[in-house]
C-alpha cells in the first residue's frame, strides 16, 4: 500500500517536475524556434542570391558568345576576301588618284615655268622698247629744240649774211662763231685763240649782261645731253695769268662783273682761264679751268661795214 502511495507520490512529483519544466521551457523554445527559423531562412536567401548571380553569369556568357560569334562571322567575311578586295580596290583607286594629282601638279609646274619664261622675255622686250621710245623722245625733243633755235636765229642769220662771214652769227652788233658741229674738236685755250685770230677775230669778251645772256641762251639750246657738264664749256677771252685772282679780258680791261658758279673761281689745279657753260641758271655759268684743258670756244669779231 505504502509502495503504491510512494509510487504515486513519485509519479506526481515527476509530473510536477515535467510540468514545471514545461512551464519554464517556452523561453528556450521560442529562442530555439527563432534559431530554427533563422537557420531555415538564411540558407534560402543565400540560395536566391547565388541563383541570381548564376543567371547573370549565364546572360553574360550568352552575350560574350554572341559577340564571339559576330567576330567570328566578321573574321570569316574578312578572311573570305571580299572585304579585303574591296579595301584593296579603294586603296588602288586612292593611289591612282594620288598619282594623277602628282602628275597634274608636275604638268602645272612645267607650264608655270614656261609662262614665267615667256613673261620674262616679254618684260625684257618691254624694257627694250621703252628705252627705244625714250631715245626717240630725246631725239625728237632735241630736234624740236634745234628747229626752234634755228627759227629764232633766222633773223640773226639774215643779218649775219649782211654783216658776218659764213658760219658766223650776228648778235649785239658783233659777229660770233660757235663750233657746235661735231667736226670741230675741243682744244686748249691758246689753240682756241689761235683759231679765232686766223678768222680775223679773237676769243669773245663778254663784258655786258646782254652779251652774256645772248651767248648762254644760244649754247644752252645747243647743249648735248650726252656730254658731261665739265666737258661742255666754251673758252672766252678771260684769264688771270698775270696775277692770281686778278681777271682781265684780252683787251686789257679788268673784270667788273662775273657770272661764276657757286664756289668759283677756286684755282684748283692752277686754273687760270675762264669758260662759260650751258647751265640752266645763266648767272652761274662761268668756271675757271686749267688753260691746257680741251673745250670748245667762242670767237667774236667786228661786223663788215655796210656802205
Amino acid at each position: 500500500m505504502e509502495d503504491r502511495e510512494n509510487s504515486g507520490r513519485s509519479y506526481n512529483k515527476l509530473i510536477y517536475q515535467e510540468e514545471s519544466a514545461a512551464d519554464e521551457q517556452p523561453i528556450y523554445s521560442n529562442q530555439e524556434k527563432q534559431q530554427v527559423s533563422l537557420t531555415a531562412v538564411g540558407p534560402a536567401s543565400s540560395f536566391n542570391h547565388y541563383k541570381l548571380l548564376t543567371l547573370s553569369l549565364a546572360v553574360l556568357a550568352a552575350f560574350l558568345l554572341a559577340v564571339d560569334i559576330g567576330l567570328g562571322v566578321y573574321y570569316y567575311h574578312l578572311t573570305d576576301g571580299s572585304l579585303v578586295r574591296d579595301l584593296a580596290g579603294e586603296v588602288a583607286k586612292l593611289q591612282a588618284s594620288y598619282n594623277a594629282a602628282i602628275h597634274r601638279r608636275e604638268d602645272a609646274k612645267e607650264q608655270l615655268a614656261r609662262e614665267i619664261g615667256k613673261q620674262a622675255v616679254t618684260r625684257w622686250e618691254l624694257e627694250h622698247q621703252t628705252r627705244r621710245k625714250e631715245d626717240y623722245e630725246r631725239v625728237i625733243e632735241k630736234t624740236q629744240i634745234e628747229i626752234a633755235t634755228l627759227k629764232s636765229h633766222i633773223p640773226m642769220i639774215k643779218e649775219g649774211c649782211r654783216h658776218c662771214s659764213p658760219g658766223w652769227t650776228f648778235m649785239n652788233s658783233l659777229c660770233y662763231f660757235f663750233p657746235f658741229a661735231d667736226t670741230y674738236s675741243s682744244v686748249n685755250w691758246q689753240q682756241a685763240r689761235d683759231h679765232c685770230k686766223r678768222q680775223g677775230g679773237d676769243l669773245a669778251i663778254v663784258d655786258s649782261r646782254e652779251k652774256h645772256l645772248a651767248i648762254t641762251n644760244l649754247i644752252h639750246n645747243y647743249k648735248d645731253p650726252k656730254t658731261w657738264m665739265y666737258q661742255s664749256g666754251f673758252w672766252i677771252g678771260l684769264r688771270d695769268v698775270e696775277e692770281e685772282g686778278r681777271w682781265k679780258w684780252l683787251d686789257g680791261t679788268r673784270l667788273n662783273e662775273g657770272y661764276w658758279n657757286d664756289g668759283e673761281p677756286n684755282n684748283e689745279d692752277n686754273e687760270d682761264c675762264a669758260a662759260v657753260y650751258p647751265r640752266s641758271n645763266p648767272f652761274k655759268a662761268w668756271n675757271d679751268a686749267p688753260c691746257n684743258f680741251n673745250l670748245k670756244w667762242i670767237c667774236e669779231k667786228q661786223p663788215w661795214a655796210i656802205g
